[in-house]
């Protein structure tokens, strides 16, 4: 009996697998029957038909309320459109009033309608060359008035009229006028204002330090209230800023030179190309020609150095020529120590000893001639490799990109170009140098030579006569 129980059991759970897993039995309510199986089963299958009957309620009760919500969305679009229509039809309306207004109007202008519309024209195209003017940036509000003519529809008045002529007459008496007045200035001091002195319509810098400015009309054409001015970013230095200082000191009368850009800032902005000292030198000349530069530095320094310490053994030598009693301090004293040495033999003895002890002296003056003379011929020798290497790279910019932009091949050219003249920068100081060491050498070498010789015929003398 128990095993065909089981058989049961294990036939009706995989009939009824998907309805045991909808409810898990605790382990305190064992089924132990077929009767108990069946009643939970149906159990279970009750209460799922009971949800699902309450989520098809829920359901359909959500698709009433989305067909109400879709209802409504369309009797607003059916305003709306009818809306839109009304102010359709009142543009429409208003258009053909205006034009008919407009028509009146050209009528009532009869022949002055011209004259008005070429003021107007007029208006604009002084307007435009006023915005551009350096001079706006001192009178910042003198165009507002002939952009309203220019923009304006009706008739100008005679006060309009008269402003047009008057803006032309400032603009002439402001050209021939050196002028110093309070401006902002966009990228000093967070655009503070300050002291800016005008030359005409050519140039414009600051009164306390001759910074050129550049201007810009965005802020007058935009209606805004911006700094027009701003510090050009490379500076041209030299005489221009030195004439541009002394127009900012002048007192008035005072004839002075003052720097005049034709070009109305252009030509000033082109400093902003031209390389600065570090970057031509540094930057353009490439890994060669820092390679130079910082032989060139290390070199000129040794041979500085060198240099110094010669002219101090001269001097040292000269000072003992003139002494007697022998100082082992100098080369030249200690070669007369060496003869004191030697008193007692003769004269090719002492004439041999005082050669070795010249030539003990000799390798230290010529210490670091050969280095000098060595950095000054491989100098030029670098700069030939650098132009070598430039030329190649400007060979293979032209290869690959061919020759009708400039600029790629301009890296090469200045590498080519810089290289050579970092090197001869290079060799000419280190050529001067060692020829100024090789000089005192030589001098402190014959001096030597002079009084060992002095010194022999000295001994042979004594000797002589003794």
């Amino acid at each position: 009996m128990s095993v065909k129980m089981k058989f049961i059991s294990k036939a009706t759970a995989a009939v009824f697998g998907s309805a045991l897993l909808l409810t898990a039995v605790p382990a305190s309510a064992q089924i132990n029957s077929v009767d108990g199986l069946l009643n939970d089963i149906r159990q279970n299958a009750a209460k799922v038909e009971a949800e699902n009957r309450q989520r098809v309620q829920e359901f359909q009760a959500n698709a009433n309320q989305q067909q109400a919500k879709l209802d409504q969305a369309r009797n607003q679009l059916r305003q709306l459109e009818n809306r839109a229509a009304q102010v359709q039809r009142s543009f429409d309306g208003n258009r053909v009033r205006i034009e008919a207004l407009e028509e009146q109007l050209r009528a009532a202008q009869g022949d002055f309608g011209e004259v008005f519309g070429l003021a107007r024209s007029k208006a604009a195209e002084f307007k435009a060359l006023l915005d551009s003017s350096l001079i706006t940036s001192e009178y910042p509000t003198r165009t507002r008035v002939l952009g309203r003519i220019a923009e304006s529809k009706a008739l100008p008045s005679a006060e309009d009229l008269n402003a047009i002529w008057e803006t032309m007459l400032g603009e002439i008496k402001a050209q021939r006028q050196v002028s110093t007045y309070q401006a902002a200035v966009a990228n000093i001091d967070d655009g503070a204002v300050q002291g800016v002195t005008r030359v005409g319509p050519f140039a414009v810098f600051t009164s306390d330090n001759a910074q050129f400015l550049s201007y810009s009309a965005a802020g007058v054409e935009s209606g805004e209230d911006a700094p027009l001015l701003a510090r050009l970013p490379s500076q041209p230095g030299g005489q221009i800023s030195s004439a541009a200082q002394k127009v900012a000191n002048a007192e008035a009368g005072q004839v002075v030179y003052a720097p005049l850009d034709p070009t109305r800032g252009e030509l000033l902005k082109s400093f902003e190309r031209v390389p600065s000292f570090y970057e031509r030198h540094w930057v353009q000349g490439g890994n060669i020609g820092k390679f130079i530069i910082i032989m060139a530095f290390l070199g000129v320094i040794f041979g500085v150095l060198n240099f110094l310490r010669l002219f101090l053994v001269k001097m040292a030598v000269n000072g003992q020529k003139r002494k007697a009693q022998a100082s082992k301090s100098n080369p030249l004293g200690r070669v007369m120590m060496a003869y004191d040495g030697a008193q007692s033999d003769n004269a090719e003895v002492v004439e041999l000893k005082l050669d070795e002890a010249i030539l003990r002296e000799s390798p230290k003056f010529e210490f670091g001639l050969n280095l000098l003379k060595l950095l000054a011929g491989v100098a030029p020798l670098l700069g030939l490799l650098g132009t070598v290497t430039g030329m190649i790279q400007t060979f293979q910019a032209m290869m690959i990109y061919g020759t009708g932009d400039p600029q790629l091949m301009a890296g090469g050219i200045s590498v080519a170009l810089v290289t050579t003249m970092l090197g001869l920068y290079a060799a000419i100081p280190l050529l001067v140098l060692h020829s100024f060491c090789a000089s005192i050498a030589r001098s402190i070498q014959g001096t030597l030579e002079e009084q060992s010789a002095g010194i022999v015929a000295r001994h042979v003398e004594t000797r002589g006569v003794a």
